[in-house]
């Protein structure tokens, strides 16, 4: 089941990537607040990722006052594809 915190860093994330269609958001519970994990075409990693993370940092910042105004804590992730997992 979607959520809001889902539905709308789906809307942020699909405003930056070409292939809207590749993108999906899960959304995961635990004792820390709500974990999201974005996933997206090997093409777009470099646009969700921005120069040097400054996008996913703005996304993260984006989220993190959402969370604030909702009252909850908001963490994202964003998927690597495999094989290309930074180490």
């Amino acid at each position: 089941m979607e959520n809001k915190e889902t539905k709308y860093l789906e809307m942020i994330v699909k405003n930056i990537v070409e292939k809207e269609d590749d993108v999906r958001v899960t959304q995961e519970l635990d004792e820390k607040g709500t974990k999201l994990t974005i996933f997206v075409a090997e093409s777009d990693m470099g646009k969700v990722i921005g120069m040097g993370g400054k996008m996913a940092e703005s996304i993260r910042a984006i989220m993190h006052a959402y969370g604030g105004k909702t009252n909850q804590k908001i963490g994202v992730v964003i998927d690597e594809p495999e094989g290309k997992r930074s180490r």
